[in-house]
């Protein structure tokens, strides 16, 4: 729709220069005739060539003078519509450099200059994508090539340690009960591991189909952090839920439920060993605010900008045990986005906050 006004809009300046044109040029036409014919009979003419021409066209003065108007009219908008067809002309030249790799920006004539504007917005929009999906291509192959990599440590301790205890049947208790937790611990690792190239598959397939309804937040969120306890208490961490009792918010529980775990989960790996995750939820005019605040390391302001894109890793360190598929922020956000709201992080010194910002409107009309 906002295409089409455009180019209504579009084509009424071009009519309306026409039109204005065509208006001008009758006037001085009109002035033209008026002081011809003024001249015309206030000279005294004498017996000529040019005499008998002029005289012989008096009879037919009526259609001459409209006809050789008519005839102006028509060349005018001839030069008007060869003038038009040079800006399709322009315009479909410029068109075949939006897929150009090159970051020139496009050159239209004056008249075009809207449609330059919008062409060169179109092209750095595409550009932009294009990077931005390609860099996520990198990330992602690297992250394979890593999760790959990693996989063969836990995997070669798996088989170390049970082909000791296959062949070791003499092994003391002591010593075998070692080796199997050892052997356990590293499985865990392996299946931690394989999960997350599960994680890269299932996001590149799935699509996000939300079954809404009223939720009780506060329960969702306590529920949340009494189920991270195991998580918390080696760390001698704590989640601290403040939020009004039997708080409602509209949306699909499952996937709320997820990015919440996914929030947390985050929070949990990057917070300083004994600090308490705060977790607040409120009201604010027609919204629904969840925030979740711990204190860890700082995040560099340039990682705050891309810490929402897939593959995306705050500890690029790839044997990191906290440092998964980079893509809960990623999945969190796009839950978010097709439930209307926002998700946002700021980091101010040590305290980072994540905020998850829910319209309410639909709850309120329901």
């Amino acid at each position: 729709m906002k295409d089409k006004k455009f180019s209504s809009k579009l084509t009424r300046k071009i009519i309306f220069r026409c039109a204005i044109t065509v208006f001008i040029a009758s006037v001085l036409y009109i002035i033209a005739v008026i002081a011809v014919y003024n001249i015309a009979y206030r000279i005294n003419w004498q017996p000529s060539l040019l005499y008998y021409i002029l005289k012989s066209l008096i009879p037919y003065e009526t259609l001459l003078v409209p006809g050789a108007w008519f005839i102006m009219v028509l060349f005018i908008i001839y030069i008007h519509w060869k003038k038009t067809v040079g800006f399709i002309e322009d315009i479909a030249v410029a068109s075949i450099a939006l897929v150009q790799p090159e970051d020139e920006d496009i050159r239209l004539p004056e008249e075009l200059r809207e449609i330059e504007d919008r062409m060169n917005q179109i092209k750095r929009t595409a550009l932009r994508n294009e990077r931005d999906a390609r860099e996520a291509e990198q990330r992602k192959n690297d992250l394979v090539v890593n999760l790959a990599h990693d996989i063969r440590t836990p995997l070669s301790s798996v088989i170390g340690y049970l082909s000791l205890l296959n062949e070791a049947h003499d092994m003391p208790f002591e010593q075998r009960k070692k080796y199997t937790e050892i052997t356990l611990e590293k499985a865990f690792r392996l299946e931690h591991l394989i999960e997350e190239l599960f994680e890269i598959t299932r996001y590149n397939l799935s699509s996000i189909i939300l079954n809404k309804g009223k939720i009780n937040l506060t329960f969702m969120l306590q529920q949340i952090a009494d189920e991270f306890y195991p998580m918390l208490a080696p760390q001698n961490k704590k989640a601290a839920v403040h939020a009004p009792e039997n708080l409602i918010a509209w949306g699909d529980a499952d996937k709320l439920s997820r990015v919440f775990n996914n929030i947390l989960k985050n929070a949990i790996a990057y917070s300083y060993e004994g600090s308490v995750i705060d977790i607040k939820a409120y009201e604010q005019e027609k919204s629904t605010i969840i925030e979740f605040s711990n204190y860890g390391d700082p995040i560099p302001p340039q990682k705050l900008e891309t810490i929402f894109e897939r593959f995306f890793r705050l500890d690029t360190s790839r044997s990191s045990q906290t440092g998964g598929a980079g893509l809960g922020l990623a999945i969190a956000k796009e839950i978010v986005d097709a439930h209307g709201g926002t998700i946002t992080a700021q980091c101010n010194g040590e305290k980072t906050t994540f905020s998850v910002t829910l319209p309410i409107f639909e709850f309120v009309m329901g």
